[in-house]
């Protein structure tokens, strides 16, 4: 809708407090459809008790300035974590004599991260520099952990606040009151009662003023040329700017809330596996078509066996065509026609291309010749040639008849039993020196067999047996073999 449209809404864009209020005024007018309520309310089910799911608290032991920022601004950790887990050997440099946060002033203290925060300091395989300060006691020390986490934790502090300019410490020396900003925001926090008629002077009075300084100094007074701090100023800004006293961060290490278990990071193969069917929700299994339910698997045979009787030209072989695919038909005489109604009358053809075009039809005419004309002595090397192919392939079949090659190939199936004299006479005829029957073998059961193993173990990736089906129009459906069955409910 456009502003202006209604009498309710602005002519101009309206500003974040005029929308609050324009909802709060007329609900009825900006609730949204249904469907996006129930999208909404789908994404944000079970927020913010949700979130507690997402964290973990450890121990860490970091230098105080480091707790006491935290302490203030607690979502400053992550920047903190992403600073050491993408530092690079320039980024080290500043970590090799620490300036800002002194190793000899850390402490035991709490530390709230998400899970994806404590993963990558927990994952992360980092020795300090020895210059640092920063020494780890041996892996077996109970609190190794707290150590390792802390020392990871002030590498990232400390490149943070290394990135900053060298005069932003400098400017950040002056005091708050010398901005032109403050007395308008320290006139507007009396209008509206912030100070809740205490007496000038007095330490309640002073602490309320301490915390509109300091927020006036992160939130206000914003450095120039830029419209909010980086990590590191903020960081910079409130270690001058906040007092905190050492002795009373130290007393608070006796008080500590225990630390939550870490064993969600050790996740089996199993879990992994319900994880990710979680995440991706459940899928019902797509209903098979009529098509595929009853697909003929002798189309495969059929389409093989005429890709292998097609006779090859010396452009190569030709795949067999679909039967809706008919040849295409093209009349030259009529398009040469066509064109000459267009062009006008072709010019008279000289005799030399006349001369070229008869020799070109001798030597076709010679080449039909040889193909259709054969010597009987031709033809009678080619019938001795099948008799000696003939005689090959019984003398290997009567080899093969005593290996177990054979029963590799699935064979006809028996119908009926065959009376006795048959059965003499067969084995007469089919029985090799063993003594063994000759079952005939399906070549066309082993042909599908074949192709239908290649292509289950292409696993649904391009293969040499979809491939080969594809390009004879041949499309096989999907396995039903291989998805999931939903288990019967118990009533």
């Amino acid at each position: 809708m456009k502003p202006g449209a209604v009498s309710w809404l602005p002519s101009k864009p309206p500003t974040i407090p005029q929308a609050l209020n324009i909802i709060s005024t007329h609900p009825e007018n900006v609730l949204a459809s249904e469907s996006i309520q129930a999208a909404v309310n789908r994404r944000i089910r079970g927020y913010p008790e949700k979130l507690q799911a997402s964290l973990h608290r450890a121990h860490c032991f970091l230098p105080a300035g480091i707790a006491a920022v935290l302490k203030q601004r607690p979502r400053l950790v992550a920047a903190g974590v992403q600073a050491f887990y993408l530092r690079d050997p320039i980024d080290l440099r500043a970590c090799r004599i620490f300036k800002t946060f002194l190793p000899e002033t850390r402490i035991m203290t709490s530390v709230t991260f998400t899970k994806c925060l404590y993963a990558q300091l927990m994952q992360q395989r980092f020795m300090p520099d020895r210059r640092s300060g920063y020494q780890l006691p041996p892996p077996s020390h109970p609190q190794y952990r707290a150590h390792e986490l802390g020392m990871k934790l002030a590498h990232g502090f400390e490149i943070l606040c290394s990135k900053c300019s060298p005069h932003f410490s400098d400017s950040k020396k002056s005091p708050v009151t010398t901005s032109p900003l403050w007395a308008g925001f320290l006139d507007s926090l009396k209008k509206n009662d912030y100070f809740k008629g205490l007496i000038e002077g007095s330490t309640q009075y002073q602490e309320r003023l301490e915390m509109a300084k300091n927020y006036f100094q992160l939130s206000v007074n914003r450095p120039e040329g830029s419209l909010a701090m980086n990590p590191g100023e903020e960081i910079l800004t409130l270690l001058q700017t906040l007092p905190f006293d050492f002795e009373e961060l130290k007393k608070e290490e006796a008080n500590l809330s225990p630390e939550d278990d870490d064993q969600w990071l050790d996740v089996s193969p199993d879990q992994l596996d319900q994880l990710l069917q979680e995440a991706a929700g459940k899928k019902e299994p797509e209903p098979l078509s009529k098509e595929d339910e009853h697909y003929d698997l002798t189309q495969v045979s059929k389409s093989m066996k005429a890709f292998i009787s097609k006779v090859s030209t010396h452009k190569g072989a030709e795949l067999p065509r679909e039967p809706s695919e008919t040849p295409i038909t093209f009349d030259a005489d009529s398009f040469l026609n066509y064109f000459d109604k267009i062009l006008g009358p072709r010019p008279h053809e000289s005799d030399s291309d006349d001369q070229d075009e008869e020799e070109f039809e001798c030597l076709d005419s010679d080449d039909d010749l040889d193909f259709e004309t054969q010597e009987p002595g031709e033809e009678a090397s080619v019938k001795g040639t099948l008799d000696d192919l003939k005689s090959y392939m019984a003398q290997m079949d009567r080899e093969l008849a005593h290996t177990s090659i054979g029963k590799s190939f699935a064979t006809q199936k028996q119908m009926e039993s065959l009376s006795q004299t048959t059965s003499n006479n067969s084995d007469e005829e089919h029985t090799g020196a063993g003594g063994s029957v000759m079952t005939p073998v399906d070549v066309d059961l082993n042909l599908v067999s074949n192709i239908l193993e290649s292509y289950s173990s292409q696993a649904g990736l391009a293969g040499p047996a979809s491939n080969l089906l594809q390009s004879m129009g041949v499309q096989l459906p999907d396995n039903t073999d291989h998805r999931p069955t939903s288990k019967p409910t118990k009533d």
